[in-house]
C-alpha cells in the first residue's frame, strides 16, 4: 500500500507538472492502463489521450496555476479540490476552472482519475481550440 506521504508527493508532482507544462511527467504519473473520466462527457480516456488534451491546453493557456489546492489523502488515493487559473494566449483574458479530482493509486501510480468541473468554465478554456 502506498503511504500517505507518498500519495501527497505524487499529487503535488502531478499538478506541479501540469502547471509547468511538463506533460511527460504528468503522463508518467499514470499506469499505462489507467482510466481518466470527465463528468462533462462521461467518457473514459487513456493517459495518452489526456496528454494530448493537456498539450493543447498548455499551448493555449499561459501562467497556469492550481490555486486553492485542498488535498485530502485516503488509503489508496486522494481527492483534490482546486481552481485552475491562467490566461488565454490568444487574447490574454484570465480564465478559471473550479475542479475536484479523485484519484486511485496503486504502487505509486494513478490507476483511475475522475475529474469533476463546471462545463461553463470549460468553454472559456477551449474558446480558441
Amino acid at each position: 500500500m502506498t503511504k500517505d506521504i507518498d500519495i501527497r508527493k505524487l499529487a503535488q508532482s502531478f499538478f506541479d507538472a501540469i502547471e509547468a507544462g511538463d506533460i511527460e511527467t504528468m503522463q508518467n504519473s499514470f499506469t499505462p492502463d489507467a482510466e481518466i473520466w470527465h463528468n462533462t462527457d462521461e467518457l473514459i480516456v487513456s493517459p495518452a489521450q489526456t496528454a494530448q488534451t493537456l498539450t493543447g491546453m498548455v499551448k493555449r493557456i499561459k501562467n497556469r496555476r492550481y490555486a486553492d489546492r485542498r488535498l485530502s489523502v485516503y488509503p489508496g488515493g486522494f481527492v483534490q479540490q482546486h481552481v485552475l487559473t491562467g490566461r488565454r494566449v490568444e487574447d490574454d483574458i484570465e480564465v478559471r476552472l473550479p475542479c475536484a479530482i479523485i484519484c486511485k493509486i496503486e504502487n505509486g501510480k494513478i490507476t483511475r482519475l475522475d475529474e469533476y468541473f463546471d462545463s461553463a468554465h470549460v468553454a472559456a478554456f477551449r474558446k480558441y481550440a
